[in-house]
C-alpha cells in the first residue's frame, strides 16, 4: 500500500445503497463506486486495496465477478456484502469476510479497517483470518449437529487448526531465536524506511 489513503472498490447494483456504502467511507479511505459485476471489473486495478461485493447482482453476480477478481491476479481482500445468507458453498470461494445486510456504519468501516490491516500480514497469516472469518460465519448461521454432518466444514476446521499450528511454530522460532520485541522493532525499523 502506498503512504496515500487505502481504495475501496463498491460494487453494488442498488445504486443508493452503493452511495450510501461510498459516504460512509470517504473519510478514510479513497472510494469508487461500480454499479454491477462488468463495471466493476473494468474499474479493478493495482490500486484497489478492499473489494466490498454484493453478491446478487443482474449483469455478473458477485460470484463471478469474485472468481474474476482472483483469476485475474490482483491482490485486494475481498468482502462479501450481500443479503444472501450464508451456506457451506462459501468454503470454496476466495474471499476475505462477509457481511450479511442490513450492514450498519460501524460493522462496514470495521470490516474495511480490518481488511486493510490483513494488507500487511503475510499469506499465510491472510489465509488463516479469511479461514477463520468462514468457520465463524458458519457456525452462527448453522446447528452443531448440521455443522458436525459437513464434510466441507470439518475439512475447514482441520485446515485452520494445521494453520494455526504453523502460526504458533513459527512464532515459537522466532521467539527462541530472536525474541519476539526484536521482530517487533525490525517490523518498525522496516516500516520507517519505506515512508
Amino acid at each position: 500500500m502506498s503512504a496515500e489513503q487505502p481504495m475501496v472498490l463498491i460494487v453494488e447494483d442498488e445504486p443508493d445503497l452503493a452511495d450510501l456504502y461510498a459516504t460512509w467511507l470517504r473519510d478514510d479511505y479513497r472510494v469508487r463506486v461500480a454499479y454491477g459485476g462488468r463495471e466493476a471489473l473494468d474499474e479493478l486495478d493495482d490500486e484497489v486495496d478492499v473489494v466490498l461485493l454484493d453478491r446478487r447482482m443482474p449483469d455478473l453476480s458477485g460470484d463471478e465477478a469474485l472468481t474474476e477478481i482472483r483469476n485475474r491476479g490482483f491482490d485486494c481482500r475481498v468482502a462479501m456484502v450481500t443479503a444472501v445468507e450464508p451456506d457451506f458453498d462459501i468454503i470454496a470461494m476466495g474471499f476475505d469476510d462477509y457481511l450479511v445486510k442490513p450492514v450498519s456504519r460501524e460493522a462496514l468501516t470495521e470490516t474495511v479497517s480490518n481488511l486493510i490491516l490483513r494488507n500487511a500480514y503475510d499469506v499465510g497469516i491472510q489465509d488463516l483470518f479469511s479461514l477463520a472469518s468462514k468457520k465463524a460465519l458458519l457456525e452462527a448461521e448453522k446447528d452443531e449437529a448440521t455443522l458436525e454432518d459437513n464434510e466441507e466444514y470439518q475439512a475447514l476446521t482441520e485446515r485452520l487448526d494445521e494453520l494455526r499450528g504453523e502460526l504458533d511454530n513459527t512464532l515459537g522460532q522466532l521467539d527462541e531465536s530472536k525474541g519476539l520485541s526484536a521482530v517487533y522493532r525490525d517490523i518498525g525499523d522496516s516500516a520507517q524506511s519505506d515512508e
